[in-house]
């Protein structure tokens, strides 16, 4: 049976529009596509109890009300094509998750290889669980990941040049380009915004993503960290493609049609549980 996905607009109705009311279920479902941020029609149906056709009856319902724009793919909270989230919300959102993959990464990575890892707040998960590793050399354009590897006084951590953003504290530039080309390292651990239907990967700074480009170029391997909020969820500049990843941890399985994309991008998949 197939499925169909939508967009959470807004968490209210329109207040011009009196006449539609939701009821708890419907309110319920807001709130399981907020805490998620992305959600299929079968993992709501589960999460609510219901059938399939009741899903389907409430988001057509909430749909016309102007709250929720179905889409192919999944279920997601609004985002913005050109805007990422502040940094103090990524940190909240998909926490669990972001912990459980960090810790996945955290198990694969050898003691004394050397590392490359980018911006955003799922890699500082994977800081903080890689702390008990011995022998790591790390090149990061995060600020936050440095202070993180810092506290190991067996790791070498290298910091690159370029422009501070002070929302995150991540580097970007071309200062940072040039600084991570002179590398050639054993595995980049890499996060990235959105990953789209067409398998590419997105970002939305246009800076970040040359950075991201050059650290995919200068690794030997390339792992993707990204929890299941990050499919289907757009982003306006590409960074990459499925095709240059050679393993993804997530949290749960991603839907159609990532689990084909990802085999013909020859990607290992490691679903991240506890």
């Amino acid at each position: 049976m197939n499925s169909f996905c939508f967009d959470l607009q807004s968490l209210t109705p329109d207040k011009d529009a009196p006449a539609m009311n939701f009821n708890p279920r419907q309110l319920k479902l807001i709130d399981v596509v907020r805490a998620r941020g992305s959600v299929t029609v079968e993992q709501l149906a589960e999460e609510l109890s219901v059938t399939l056709q009741t899903v389907r009856r409430d988001v057509q319902r909430l749909a016309e009300a102007g709250t929720l724009t179905r889409f192919h793919g999944g279920v997601r909270t609004p985002s913005s094509t050109t805007e990422n989230l502040a940094h103090t919300q990524r940190q909240g959102l998909h926490a669990k998750g972001k912990a459980r993959i960090a810790r996945a990464v955290a198990l694969q990575v050898p003691n004394d290889c050397s590392l490359i890892l980018n911006i955003g707040t799922t890699t500082e998960a994977i800081a903080e669980a890689l702390l008990h590793h011995t022998g790591l050399r790390i090149i990061t354009n995060n600020l936050n990941v440095a202070a993180i590897l810092s506290r190991n006084p067996g790791f070498e951590v290298i910091v690159t040049g370029g422009v501070v953003r002070p929302r995150d504290r991540g580097i970007v530039g071309e200062a940072a380009v040039d600084f991570i080309r002179q590398f050639k390292v054993d595995i980049a651990l890499i996060g990235i915004s959105g990953i789209e239907s067409d398998g590419s990967l997105r970002d939305y700074d246009f800076r970040e993503v040359k950075v991201t480009q050059t650290i995919i170029e200068q690794a030997r391997e390339v792992w993707l960290a990204a929890d299941s909020s990050k499919f289907n969820r757009p982003a306006m500049v590409e960074a990459a493609t499925l095709r240059q990843i050679d393993r993804l941890f997530t949290d749960t399985m991603p839907t159609e049609p990532f689990p084909a994309l990802l085999d013909d991008a020859g990607v290992r998949l490691h679903i991240c549980l506890d």
